[in-house]
């Protein structure tokens, strides 16, 4: 289903056209969670891992890695290992954030909505046509700053994905089965694996995303001091989720 073919013609070939302008696909690249069984093709994901890796990191080291499941015998043990890690950690979260109740109980509210959106991704996680993890190849002691020479990176592979039509999504579902991936793909002691990014071909549709007024995130000269160009273009979709907003915003 996913294999992605042959990849002996791919050295002398340029890195596929991209389908929409920078700008846009950074305004667009949404989390996708439920994909097609369409395989991605070597072509695509070559140009992926291509854009991950022009990604800054701390003095240039470069320090990330990349372990891409397709369809192999060990991607297959991996997917079903990290699906059932998945479905373990979604379920401690609906009850912990209270996904079942207050605006959980109307079944067109942004949580009720998340809640299948997420419901579909762990059954269907291990049917994820690519399921990445990107790990951090650590050169001194684990420190609060290491994450801004990986993740730069995921974000870089999420925007390429999205550029060739594909989808995907962030997330750390691996936690709790670290150890046993580790020994499965032969993975190092002292290697850090920052989160897994599933991709596909989405089964939905791209779309702007939702995010908080740039008002209430922008300030000019000194903190909540107001930004007066810090506006919205037209157009813009908000979300309703996140903290409580001030009165007249």
């Amino acid at each position: 289903m996913s294999d992605p073919g042959d990849l002996s013609d791919l050295e002398n070939d340029p890195l596929p056209e991209d389908q929409i302008g920078l700008l846009a696909g950074l305004c667009t690249t949404r989390a996708i969670r439920r994909y097609t069984d369409e395989r991605v093709p070597a072509a695509a994901l070559r140009a992926m891992l291509f854009a991950a890796t022009r990604a800054p990191s701390g003095s240039n080291r470069q320090p990330f890695r990349f372990v891409v499941l397709t369809d192999g015998p060990k991607a297959r043990e991996a997917k079903q290992l990290m699906a059932s890690s998945a479905q373990a950690v979604w379920s401690d979260k609906r009850a912990r954030d209270g996904y079942d109740s207050g605006s959980g109980a109307d079944s067109n509210s942004p949580k009720t909505r998340m809640a299948r959106s997420m419901e579909h991704f762990v059954a269907h996680f291990a049917d994820a046509p690519v399921l990445i993890l990107p790990s951090l190849v650590r050169y001194r002691p684990p420190h609060p700053g290491e994450g801004a020479s990986i993740y730069p990176a995921c974000q870089n592979l999420l925007l390429a994905a999205r550029a060739l039509g594909y989808g995907g999504v962030f997330t750390g579902m691996h936690h709790m089965v670290e150890d046993e991936l580790k020994r499965l793909l032969r993975i190092p002691d002292e290697v850090f694996i920052a989160g897994t990014i599933t991709v596909g071909r989405p089964a939905g549709g791209h779309g702007p995303v939702r995010r908080r007024p740039l008002s209430e995130l922008v300030f000019a000269e000194e903190w909540d001091a107001p930004a007066v160009w810090a506006v919205d273009p037209p157009g813009t979709a908000f979300t309703s989720a996140g903290p409580p907003r001030k009165t007249g915003l």
